[in-house]
């Protein structure tokens, strides 16, 4: 099953990432990735999809799913180094994937979360995506 990234949330104050239910009256109801465990997110938290991230490179930026792509390419099968290894490590990798990402904008605290959030998807979801673009042409055909 394809992962959809505009429903797989990061929320500022808890660990690990979650997945987007429904609509409460105070927030939203949201289910951890690795735990399943449901809750209710007050909507004064910070939450942000994968969707919405990017990171910058010496072009522009380049949006968190195709990071992930270029990363799986990389790695094959393979899980990223831990958040707390080596930041050399974690540079070599984001060299091999995306050499040109901007190193005065992209640190390496930046790179401890994506390689966190690429083993946590790897192992409790999909790295396999919904396709913005094709989700856009089945809306339009669906209807």
């Amino acid at each position: 099953m394809k992962t959809d990234l505009t429903k797989i949330l990061s929320i500022s104050g808890q660990h690990g990432l979650s997945i987007y239910l429904a609509q409460a009256r105070t927030g939203a109801i949201v289910e951890t990735l690795s735990d399943k465990k449901r809750t209710v997110v007050n909507a004064k938290n910070r939450i942000t999809t994968l969707a919405d991230i990017s990171i910058y490179t010496t072009e522009g930026e380049i949006k968190l799913r195709e990071v992930f792509l270029k990363m799986k390419e990389v790695l094959g099968e393979d899980a990223a180094p831990s958040p707390k290894a080596d930041p050399g490590q974690l540079k070599a990798l984001f060299e091999k994937a995306i050499p040109d990402y901007d190193g005065e904008r992209f640190y390496v605290s930046h790179m401890k979360k994506v390689v966190e959030w690429y083993n946590e998807l790897r192992e409790h979801a999909s790295l396999d995506f919904v396709d913005p673009e094709e989700e856009k042409e089945e809306d339009t055909t669906g209807e």
